[in-house]
């Protein structure tokens, strides 16, 4: 999700601290659940406003003729696409608006959707009865009976277990820690844990640590404007930053923070972050970092500390080159070195 939306500018990272971090060490179907439940992402992607043509809301507002109200895919379509199977692995629109349908219901408390007073606390979760849609629901061929808010939580617990969902995730883990292309055989491995585990995420984990793949010498993965400069102040020995310090140096690195632009989020290749202006702003970043150091760094003596026996010979020639040691200092930070893990 993207915290472009006056609605969720104050919700985005509750969205990661309430919904992904408490479930990282746990199973993938609990995140999964978690998100899809958050005020977040159910006010980022309008199914807190969907209402089901044949729920008891929208048989009255239709006989009232009053504003028009109806269902939303949204929540449905990235869910399918994003959060479980990925594109083109065999979902069709049908599943999509089955989806979509079943979820009608799942809000927020406090928008008065549904009516009833016992909404719960304002701004959380909240089923509302009254707007979900009725029926048995079809989803990649399998039936989900009437259940209320549990019929959308049976069809995310079997999502959350596909082989395509487990073939998604492993290949994003793979992308990350071992390069733009995944590694096939890597990416295999990764799956069939996920298969056999049910979606556990440490047995995930553990299988990609053991992974030779991961374990490669030559650095392959570009870095984030977000990891270049943690990098960069753990280098220079920075622990505490400036408040609106960090969000400053992300905005003009081209990643603000909870703002990606799309709900996909931040692109993880190499292709997104390192074209010339971007590198160029890079440069900038290092230059005022060396300056606050105030020459106070030996640039040659910290590249043999953060790079011990891999400090390439052009990097070496261009430190010892250098007009000054803030000079020099700013050249490491955005060496080859620096600029990739």
């Amino acid at each position: 999700m993207s915290a472009d939306r006056l609605t969720v500018v104050g919700l985005a990272g509750t969205l990661e601290f309430e919904a992904i971090r408490p479930h990282v060490l746990g199973r993938f179907g609990d995140m999964l659940a978690a998100v899809e439940r958050h005020p977040a992402m159910l006010l980022y992607l309008d199914q807190a406003v969907s209402v089901g043509p044949n729920s008891a809301l929208g048989m009255r507002v239709a006989a009232r003729g009053g504003r028009k109200v109806g269902l939303n895919e949204n929540l449905a379509r990235e869910i399918l696409e994003l959060h479980t199977l990925g594109v083109r692995t065999g979902y069709g629109q049908d599943d999509v608006t089955e989806l979509a349908r079943a979820m009608t219901g799942w809000t927020v408390a406090g928008l008065g959707r549904g009516g009833g007073r016992d909404q719960g606390p304002a701004g959380r979760f909240r089923f509302a009865a009254a707007v979900h849609e009725p029926g048995v629901r079809i989803v990649l061929g399998k039936r989900y009976e009437e259940d209320g808010e549990d019929q959308a939580r049976a069809v995310l617990r079997d999502l959350a277990v596909n082989p395509a969902t487990a073939t998604h995730v492993a290949t994003k883990l793979a992308r990350h820690f071992a390069g733009d292309v995944p590694p096939p055989a890597m990416v295999a491995r990764l799956r069939a844990v996920f298969l056999e585990t049910g979606g556990d995420l440490p047995s995930v984990y553990r299988a990609l640590i053991a992974s030779p793949e991961a374990w490669i010498e030559t650095p392959v993965k570009f870095k984030t404007p977000w990891e270049w400069s943690i990098a960069a102040m753990r280098a220079l020995g920075m622990t505490t930053v400036q408040p609106g310090a960090i969000a400053g140096l992300l905005t003009q690195l081209g990643q603000p923070v909870w703002k990606p632009g799309q709900p996909a989020g931040y692109d993880d290749i190499a292709a997104s972050w390192a074209g010339p202006d971007a590198i160029m702003r890079r440069v900038e970043a290092a230059e005022r970092f060396a300056s606050r150091a105030g020459g106070a760094i030996d640039a040659r003596r910290l590249a043999a500390t953060l790079f011990p026996g891999s400090v390439s010979a052009a990097t070496t020639a261009a430190l010892a080159r250098a007009e000054s040691p803030g000079q020099a200092l700013a050249l490491l930070l955005v060496a080859p070195e620096s600029m990739r893990r």
